[in-house]
């Protein structure tokens, strides 16, 4: 099994269809418009947010998100991931009825939890929701930038790509960046080419959430290959939620190709069917790849990662070591 790690995964939304069955039970609410024969149901944009937004709410105390993040980083580390960044969202720990530092902390018991169980390692990123506007943001990033929580090491914003300009949240992110923060931010998913070249103008990003739609522009390519911007890609999301109309047409071993550093995702893996383990598989069988391309995909998210120094080496340690064997 080849050693794997991922970087674009939103907590919430990797609540397993088994694991909101059982909140659903604890909190007698009604899942069977949004979950049948133990599968998600939605069939475009809006009835995915609904089945979304309804697994979300039923994740309402610390001990629910500690028992989330526990039970998503062991079934990532079942399948062979030794390192995971996943997004987190202080709006949903409100509308939880939690605080932002609380929520967090939960998460971080969780993430503490599944260390012990399988050894791997973990970190969050905190994100604003770009659609709730620029103050919502800001907000979020004053939070990421003065929680102190030694698993907090990014920020990033998520949420609707056509709404409003990039400009606008300019601020948010130099708040996290002056506080030391790794940054990147969603771009070129449901918006095109010019989402992803306004991230890099205005951003300033190490790292891109999807950024596929950069293939419309062969300049814009060349650019983020020669700035060594990091493309976090989520083949399964994209080609469900129709980005792309199949594995064939999308831009994933062009973007390799043409020297774009690309890491594979799952986003919210379970809604669009997907795991870590089947994203690998994917770029297996539709992009060509082969152990050692598998294995380089992994070192580029684990250089990629918001992780000190020390833990970076001793997980590119491991991989070597993992490359060596094999």
């Amino acid at each position: 099994m080849i050693l794997k790690a991922e970087l674009h995964c939103h907590i919430e939304g990797a609540a397993s269809p088994e694991l909101v069955l059982r909140q659903a039970r604890k909190y007698d609410a009604d899942p069977t418009p949004f979950i049948r024969d133990g599968s998600f149901v939605w069939n475009d944009f809006t009835s995915f947010l609904a089945a979304y937004d309804f697994s979300a709410g039923l994740f309402r105390s610390e001990e629910d998100y500690a028992l989330l993040a526990d039970h998503y980083l062991t079934s990532l580390a079942r399948d062979g991931a030794i390192y995971s960044e996943f997004f987190t969202s202080p709006d949903h720990a409100i509308r939880a009825g939690l605080s932002p530092a609380a929520y967090t902390n939960a998460l971080g018991v969780g993430m503490a939890r599944a260390k012990a169980k399988t050894g791997i390692e973990s970190r969050m990123i905190v994100t604003g929701v770009r659609h709730f506007g620029v103050e919502s943001v800001e907000q979020a990033a004053r939070f990421a930038a003065r929680c102190g929580h030694p698993l907090v090491t990014g920020f990033g914003m998520a949420g609707e790509e056509r709404h409003g300009d990039l400009e606008d949240y300019v601020r948010a992110f130099e708040i996290a960046r002056e506080a030391g923060l790794g940054i990147t931010v969603h771009a070129g998913e449901l918006a095109g080419w010019e989402s992803v070249a306004a991230a890099i103008e205005f951003i300033r990003p190490s790292r891109i959430g999807h950024g596929v739609r950069a293939i419309e522009n062969l300049d814009l390519v060349r650019r983020i290959a020669d700035a060594g911007i990091v493309l976090e890609c989520c083949p399964v999301s994209n080609v469900e939620l129709k980005v792309f109309d199949g594995f064939a047409n999308h831009p994933f071993a062009r973007l390799r190709a043409a020297g774009c550093k690309v890491t594979l995702n799952s986003d919210d893996p379970p809604y669009f069917w997907t795991s870590l383990k089947r994203e690998y598989d994917v770029a297996r069988e539709h992009f060509g790849l082969d152990d050692k391309a598998l294995i380089a995909i992994t070192r580029t998210a684990i250089e990629a990662a918001f992780v000190d120094r020390k833990t970076k080496a001793a997980l590119l340690a491991r991989l070597a070591e993992h490359a060596r064997l094999r």
